[in-house]
Order: C-alpha cells, then sequence, then structure tokens
C-alpha cells in the first residue's frame, strides 16, 4: 500500500536533513505504531506521507501514486480521496457544528461520500457513536467540548468514507491511561471496519503492543543519527 524509499526532507533555509528514511513499507490493513521523542520528525514524516509537504529526493508511492510526482490540486484531491487524518492539535473548525466538521471530508472528496452511504449525518452519528462520544455532545459547538471528545470528533472526521490509510499523530497525549487505552480500541474497531491501515506516531512507547508492528523512527531515519553525531 505505502512504500518510501531514500526519501528526503528539510524545511527551507536548513542545511541538514529533517528526513532520510532509506526504506519502509506498509501493508493493507496493517496497524503500525511509529514511535519517537519529541522533535525527531514524526509529524514531518507524516505531512510528506499526506502530501501536505513535498518530499526534496526519493520516492513516496501510495496505492500506485507516486506523490512527490503529483502537483497541486492533484496531491490535494488524491489526499481528499485516500487519507484521513487526525492532527495532534485535532484542527477542528470552530464555526462548524460537530457533525459538519465530521462531514467535512466528504465535501472535497466524491469517493469518500460514496463509500460513507446514503446519509452523512447518520454515519456521522455512527462513527461519534461507536467513538464514545456521548449523544448531548452532537449539537454543542467543538468549543465547548473536552479535550477528550474534540478527540473522538477528529477521529470520526478522519474515519468518514473508510480512507485506505488513517494518520495519527499524538492524538492521546493528552488521554490518561483508561481513557487512552480505551480510545485506541475504539479506533482500532473502526479501522477495522473500514478496512483501513493505521500509521500511529506516538513518544509513548507503552502503547506498543496494540499495534501490529512497532518502529522507531530515530532508527528508521538516517537524518535524526546524522544529528545524533553532529
Amino acid at each position: 500500500m505505502l512504500l518510501i524509499e531514500d526519501l528526503r526532507f528539510r524545511w527551507p533555509g536548513q542545511e541538514q536533513w529533517q528526513i532520510d528514511i532509506p526504506h519502509f513499507s506498509l501493508e493493507a490493513k496493517e496497524r503500525v505504531f511509529l514511535k519517537g521523542a519529541s522533535g525527531c520528525g514524526k509529524s514531518t514524516l507524516l505531512g510528506l506521507i499526506a502530501g501536505i509537504n513535498t518530499a526534496d529526493e526519493g520516492l513516496l508511492r501510495f496505492q500506485g501514486a507516486d506523490l512527490t510526482a503529483l502537483k497541486g490540486a492533484k496531491r490535494d484531491a488524491f489526499r481528499a480521496d485516500h487519507l484521513g487524518y487526525i492532527f495532534q492539535q485535532f484542527n477542528l473548525l470552530p464555526y462548524l457544528s460537530v457533525i459538519d466538521n465530521v462531514t467535512l471530508p466528504c465535501r472535497f472528496s466524491k469517493a469518500r461520500k460514496e463509500k460513507a452511504g446514503g446519509s452523512l449525518q447518520q454515519e456521522a452519528e455512527r462513527l461519534l457513536s461507536a467513538l464514545a462520544l456521548p449523544e448531548n455532545c452532537l449539537n454543542k459547538p467543538v468549543t465547548e467540548l473536552s479535550i477528550g471528545q474534540q478527540q473522538r470528533v477528529a477521529a470520526a472526521r478522519a474515519l468518514i468514507g473508510k480512507p485506505a490509510l488513517l494518520l495519527a499523530d499524538e492524538p492521546t497525549s493528552a488521554l490518561d491511561a483508561d481513557t487512552r487505552n480505551a480510545f485506541i480500541s475504539l479506533l482500532m474497531n473502526e479501522c477495522e471496519n473500514a478496512g483501513s491501515s493505521l500509521l500511529f506516531v506516538s513518544h509513548d512507547s507503552s502503547l506498543e503492543s496494540h499495534f501490529d508492528r512497532s518502529i522507531s523512527l530515530p532508527e528508521l531515519n538516517r537524518a535524526a543519527i546524522q544529528t545524533e553525531v553532529l
């Protein structure tokens, strides 16, 4: 499903690579835990996979398409059709309702809308219920929700329309252990229902047991090794 070969990226004005990964792959329906301390490049890598940023060198092939070769609107459309993203800060839109936040990806992707089924509202409500958001929160502004509740809305938004790959950037960092483990179990169930692969990044190695495979980004990323040497 996802193949990375000799992928390199650096932010403008920087001399050293932030990302230098010789090889990484992810299979369909696989659930991978990517671990590493803050600042090691986890969010940067997710941004490259999502096509939010573009690599300077190398291959990033997803669902048969080379994302490094796609430009502008085509890359945005590909992301909208195939990827769900749970951002670290959730990035919910405060002027939209809970339901409208969840259904937002289907406004940008006909493919996601078709996969979501007949009623977008019903599918949004189903996902929110499956992710244990209380029913009395559905009509509240997202700004009135707790961190844990906002997290569930962000997860439902990423999952609607059954994306092929779900990217999760430290989505449990603000939760206590019991709530965190419960949320991951719910997330796994919904990924299985959707047939989605999951790439979950976190600094918390205690979460590894929930996943099919665990990878250390500092060991994968040659840029991190070079930084340590310097």
